[in-house]
């Protein structure tokens, strides 16, 4: 769809406010549809090569994390030529095998020998050559909470574009995403300090086009691995690097006292950094000082176990950095090293040190130029962070737990916390206002909107790991508070986002720990909320209604209408969403007149938009076309785009009932008109996602254009169905592709492809199976036997049809029942009967 299409839309939704006959309108509407199929038809074969790329929004770009190289980068020219020579052989290994692997170069060696260095200093090298994309990450295998590998695959798969809006599984799931997004691509994926093998194997890619370049203290041992070790400086590449931090007319002054530092550095790159750091911050020290005060330092450093896996002579030149530093600074060093976050951008170290956000960066920045700190790069919100090398912050923390005593150490950590609060907070507000209060708040521009929540996004993008490490570091140093408000940020985020299930799931259960803790009702009550939430979206809806449920009981006691009313509403969902109609219908209701008597217009016209989706479960289109055309008012009002397009969908969806039931009675005319107003509908809807990068919520848009009906556009529905096959595989959807087979189970019936009606219900029977959705199991094994059926086989027809109708029976569903029973009295009394149509 483009722009033409989008004109004949707006075309033919605006016809009632020209005076034209009926005839005449329908002419338009049927030119109009017949237009708008030669436009897709025209750009279907484009859609079919373009990569099914689920980005986040028109802005994305192919992803570079990869760090900056260190200014005072030298030496390591001989292991540069070799990662060269390696690079050049490449293309010739490829074309000597038709499924080469991708390239992976291991890097190990001791820590603090420059391997992070080189990893960056190559990679920026070797960059132009991978249009795709540099991912990188920092696997911290060498502290007691490394990073997993589904955490990694989770960061790279939303910088390469796509949108988990659904629960992707585990490992496994990941991983086939991963596949099939390098798939034909050329990306460069850095891996830094990885523990072993374990922890990298599932991160490398297939495709040859790909290459993975590991550091780590040790070998990994892996397949198709080009492994390198680096050694410690030479003495002359140490001199050399002391020169460029210090100085090449104070080195050339004292070479002797220069190797003598180097020497006592055990010419490791980390520890020789360090002292040119504080040389070139003291300009009145000599090299012959600086060496006096090493050698000094390390005698009373050889009396002091600080940490065994720490190497002397980087702890000497630590100590000898971190005693010539300021107090102000050294208090910062220290105070840094208590975070477990991985990183953190430029403002926490004002919030540690309680001074403002300027005077805390620029003692930062003294801790950089002293190689204490060090910047791990922009994120995803284009922020600079920082980080401590993680010998260092061992070091550091050792001093901080021997000096600073327990009360300043819990200020601190709180204070960053309290920022984290602050600024999640408002992330969440902007991303998703009404989850925040009643009506949320309205912006008159529809575009500063779409910029905040997109910003919004990349910030949570930015801070995911730092946020769930921060959560759990509240968490163990019983912070309660701050452990509730920010974990509730973070799920409302997540939620709005339909993202990150696994962290999402983690830090939900903190919520709910911490307000029982509290012993704050209402916060129990809400934390219920975001668990049932997580728990709904991950298949697991027994637990998600019983949780629904108790915070209603919460909201009840408490007098908290608006909250209760979110709760029937999340109750009357999780009931719709296992099929039972009946019960859900009751609930939802219920929320509906809650948020009116709230008066909440966007929660009580979402509420209607949700009945509508059931009462066209229960084939009441009429009703469910009345309830949508109410919620369409208020959305368009408030200019809330995202809700007027997922309405439209819904509409659409409608629209394709009323005119499937119209064509089973005959009126051919009234049938084409309202076939025609749906699929434009749906169309709207795919477009008006596709515009926000909404790629989840368009792709259901087109599975739905799919399941139209119209007799006259059988293939372009089929084509509608496999392209939102595409998006939901790639967006690992295994509920949405299942749903999607089931679409094309119907759109080749309509077509009278039997072979293929069934073959793709039958997986779809499977898939339900598999994802214990009974509801649509069932709705698959009715369709399938309503195609057996048509195709003369009774037998089978009727076996499929008994099974749907005991699950029926079992979730209490009276209209399934009752379809299900019309097709067995069709099926025992008339062999052959005409396929009808399925909502």
């Amino acid at each position: 769809m483009g722009i033409g299409t989008a004109t004949i839309t707006i075309l033919t939704t605006s016809l009632d406010v020209w005076p034209l006959p009926d005839a005449v309108k329908v002419t338009i509407v049927v030119v109009a549809a017949l237009l708008a199929g030669l436009i897709t038809w025209r750009t279907a074969g484009q859609r079919r090569e373009e990569q099914s790329v689920a980005v986040e929004g028109a802005s994305w770009r192919p992803p570079d994390q990869w760090p900056p190289v260190p200014a005072h980068f030298t030496g390591r020219v001989e292991s540069l030529a070799e990662l060269r020579q390696v690079f050049a052989e490449r293309p010739r290994a490829r074309s000597r095998a038709e499924h080469a692997s991708p390239l992976v170069v291991s890097v190990y060696g001791r820590a603090g020998v420059g391997k992070s260095a080189l990893l960056a200093r190559f990679g920026r090298e070797v960059a132009d050559r991978f249009p795709d994309g540099r991912l990188h990450a920092d696997l911290r295998g060498t502290v007691e909470a490394p990073v997993g590998p589904q955490e990694v695959l989770i960061g790279f798969l939303r910088a390469l574009g796509v949108r988990l809006t659904t629960d992707p599984g585990g490992l496994a799931e990941l991983r086939t995403l991963w596949l099939t997004w390098t798939k034909g691509k050329r990306i460069l994926i850095g891996l830094d300090n990885a523990h072993d093998g374990d922890q990298v194997k599932d991160l490398i890619p297939a495709d040859p086009g790909c290459v993975v370049m590991i550091t780590s203290r040790q070998p990994l041992f892996l397949l198709n691995t080009y492994d390198k070790r680096l050694s410690v400086f030479s003495s002359a590449q140490g001199v050399e690097l002391l020169a460029r931090l210090a100085g090449g007319e104070r080195v050339a002054a004292d070479v002797e006292a220069a190797e003598e530092i180097v020497r006592m550095c055990d010419h490791l790159p980390l520890a020789i950094s360090i002292c040119g750091g504080r040389l070139a911050t003291r300009e009145n020290w000599t090299l012959r000082e600086l060496a006096d005060r090493l050698t000094d330092e390390r005698r009373r450093l050889d009396q002091l176990e600080l940490a065994r896996r720490l190497d002397k002579s980087v702890r000497a030149s630590v100590q000898l950095s971190y005693d010539d530093c300021t107090g102000v600074e050294r208090r910062l060093l220290r105070l840094l090293s208590l975070l477990t976050a991985p990183d953190v951008p430029g403002w926490v170290p004002g919030e540690l040190l309680d001074v403002s956000e300027l005077e805390g960066a620029d003692q930062l920045e003294a801790l950089i130029d002293a190689q204490l700190a060090e910047s791990s790069g922009l994120d995803f919100s284009g922020a600079m962070r920082y980080r401590l090398h993680d010998l260092v912050r061992i070091f550091a923390r050792e001093v901080a737990f021997s000096l600073d005593d327990d009360a300043h150490r819990r200020a601190a950590i709180e204070r960053v916390l309290s920022g984290y609060r602050r600024r999640a907070e408002a992330a969440a507000m902007a991303r998703w206002p009404q989850d925040w209060g009643r009506s949320g708040r309205r912006t008159d521009s529809e575009l500063f909107a779409a910029r905040v929540q997109a910003s919004a996004a990349d910030w949570l993008n930015a801070e995911r790991l730092t946020l769930v490490a921060l959560v759990q570091q509240a968490k163990g140093l019983e912070m309660w508070e701050l452990a509730w408000s920010l974990g509730r940020a973070f799920c409302s985020l997540c939620h709005s986002l339909r993202a990150y299930w696994s962290d999402w799931r983690t830090v939900a259960e903190i919520v709910c720990e911490a307000a029982a803790r509290m012993e704050d009702r209402r916060a129990l009550g809400i934390a219920l909320l975001d668990r049932s939430a997580v728990s709904g979206g991950q298949g697991g809806r027994d637990s998600a209604r019983k949780d629904a449920e108790r915070a209603l009981e919460i909201f009840t006691e408490l007098g908290e209408s608006w909250w209760a009313a979110r709760a029937m509403r999340a109750i009357g969902m999780s009931l719709f969403n296992d099929g039972s109609l009946d019960r859900a219908q009751g609930y939802l209701t219920g929320a509906i007149t809650a948020f009116k008597a709230e008066e909440d217009r966007w929660w009580a016209a979402r509420g209607q938009r949700n009945l509508a989706e059931l009462r066209l479960a229960q084939r009441r289109p009429e009703e469910a076309g009345q309830l949508l055309e109410a919620a369409l008012e208020v959305f368009q009002h408030d200019r809330n785009r995202y809700s007027e397009a997922q309405t439209l969908r819904v509409y659409g969806e409608v629209l394709g009932a009323t005119a499937r039931a119209l064509h089973r009675q005959g009126e051919v005319k009234a049938a084409g008109e309202n076939f025609v107003r749906a699929g434009l509908s749906l169309e709207r809807a795919a477009e008006m996602f596709r515009l926000r990068g909404e790629l989840w919520e368009e792709a259901r848009s087109l599975r739905a254009a799919g399941e139209v009906g119209n007799p006259a556009d059988g293939l372009r529905e089929l084509t509608y169905v496999r392209r939102a096959t595409e998006m939901l595989t790639a967006l690992g959807d295994s509920w949405g592709v299942a749903r999607a087979e089931l679409s094309a189970g119907r759109a080749h019936s309509r077509l009278g492809r039997v072979r293929e009606a069934q073959q793709s219900l039958r997986r779809a029977v499977r898939s339900f199976e598999e994802l214990g959705d009974r509801w649509w199991m069932a709705r698959s094994l009715r369709s399938l036997g309503e195609t057996c059926l048509e195709a003369g086989d009774r037998e089978t027809a009727l076996d499929l049809l008994r099974q749907a109708l005991d699950i029926y029976r079992s979730l209490g569903n009276q209209a399934g029942m009752g379809r299900t029973l019309e097709l067995l009295r069709r099926a025992e009394e008339r062999p052959e009967s005409r396929l009808s149509e399925d909502l």
